[in-house]
């Protein structure tokens, strides 16, 4: 009885020693196999999160905003390219009411009339994307609203006023 219980002790000490950093084992090479596989999944969690929710990030000259999508399958898309990587726009001025440029990849287009605010982003003719500071009407496919904005001069003070500027799309 004894020698069962010190063969059961020994067992589980072992067990604890090789598996004591969680489902990984101590031994470096698997340890550190076992680490990125876990890593993977984590990362993979929070990208299924990141879809879970209607919003994608927008960075202008250092600062982060959040963006919350419109319901179509354009904003759909979009937001699996962004799953995949990040996209940096370089948008100019046009007309003095908006900022535009070409993402370098086609969207599904969802056009309808739509008069444009402050913050709105708006997908054109399938390939450019636009930020609006002013309002439009036009036929245009809607992607999203910049949160807490709704004026021209919060609008340009986001793009860091006229002229060019890069902007980058990630979840």
């Amino acid at each position: 009885m004894v020698r069962a219980f010190g063969i059961t002790f020994l067992l589980t000490v072992a067990s604890v020693a090789m598996y004591g950093r969680g489902n990984c084992p101590v031994l470096h090479e698997q340890y550190e196999s076992c680490q990125m596989q876990a890593g993977e999944k984590s990362n993979n969690k929070n990208k299924e999160k990141d879809m879970e929710t209607n919003t994608i990030k927008l960075t202008v000259n250092g600062r982060s905003f959040t963006v919350t999508l419109a319901k179509n399958t354009s904003a759909e898309a979009l937001k699996k390219h962004l799953a995949q990587k990040s996209v940096s726009i370089r948008v100019h001025d046009y007309d003095d009411m908006e900022k535009v440029g070409s993402l370098g990849f086609s969207l599904p287009r969802n056009d309808m009339q739509t008069t444009t605010k402050p913050g709105d982003i708006i997908l054109y003719q399938g390939n450019y994307i636009v930020f609006y500071y002013d309002t439009n009407s036009w036929s245009f496919t809607r992607l999203g609203q910049i949160d807490g904005i709704s004026s021209r001069r919060e609008m340009l003070d986001l793009l860091g006023g006229k002229g060019e500027v890069t902007v980058t799309l990630s979840l």
